[in-house]
């Protein structure tokens, strides 16, 4: 069995993987604090709860935006897994050519992304991917990365009108009753709710003009059902998208 590991800026997410078929999987908070030794004992503690023994691990493939907690986390994998991390950067293997002006620029989870959907689903396609940034990334009907677009994320957005404005409060981020808000909590969830669905249709449009209208559209992160029961641009919901792609660059790699 193989463990991935996506360490994004929000959030890490895990899974456990026997072959194609992904298993137990969770979702954690990305603390810079944390040491090596707590993170290795909660994958221990993550991994016995459902039932997978360490030992049982044949490796573990990790992605990462975050290098500080990058460090710790392949420490906690060789101290308490038994195991050196696969790291997606340069030099390992993806099965995806980078059509980008600086191919080390752009990070691991769109590129892990990319080899997901070359595999999965074929290209042309737009990963859209709502994390702690909204990303657009596009892949050609070859499977070559091309690019794409980067917006401050939704929960950002709502924690920048909280933050630079005297009176407006925190909110959940959920659909308000209607579009028009009767009171201050509304107003500001209609603005961020329907106004990244309105984003999230602009930008798709716009690379279905480049891409062509035979575009397939995948969303991925955290927010995707939400804002997929929303809108019909949104055709796949991936959610684990990126650990799909880890799995199948582990398995480029070990050939």
């Amino acid at each position: 069995m193989l463990l991935a590991i996506d360490i994004g800026n929000t959030n890490i997410t895990l899974g456990v993987y026997k072959e194609e078929r992904l298993g137990p999987r969770w979702r954690l908070a990305t603390d810079h604090e944390r040491m090596p030794d707590e993170y290795g004992l909660q994958f221990v503690l993550l991994l016995q709860h459902a039932g997978v023994p360490p030992e049982a691990l044949i490796g573990v493939c990790l992605a990462s935006v975050v290098p500080p907690v990058t460090g710790r986390i392949v420490e906690a994998c060789r101290r308490y897994l038994g195991q050196e991390p696969l790291v997606v950067d340069a030099g390992v293997k993806t099965g995806v050519r980078i059509r980008y002006d600086d191919p080390r620029a752009v990070g691991a989870d769109r590129i892990v992304d990319a080899a997901a959907v070359q595999k999965l689903y074929g290209g042309p396609a737009c990963v859209v991917d709502f994390g702690t940034a909204t990303t657009f990334d596009a892949i050609s009907a070859e499977g070559d990365y091309l690019g794409g677009a980067i917006a401050p994320g939704i929960g950002i957005a709502a924690e920048a009108l909280f933050l630079r404005t005297a009176k407006l409060p925190r909110v959940d981020l959920q659909r308000p009753p209607g579009v028009i808000g009767k009171n201050t909590v509304h107003s500001i969830q209609s603005g961020l709710f329907f106004g990244y669905i309105a984003l999230v249709e602009g930008m798709v449009a716009r690379f279905r003009a480049e891409l062509g209208e035979n575009m397939k559209v995948i969303a991925t992160g955290g927010f995707a059902e939400l804002i997929a029961r929303e809108t019909s641009v949104l055709q796949i919901i991936a959610p684990w998208l990126t650990l799909d792609g880890l799995n199948i660059i582990w398995k480029l790699n070990r050939s």
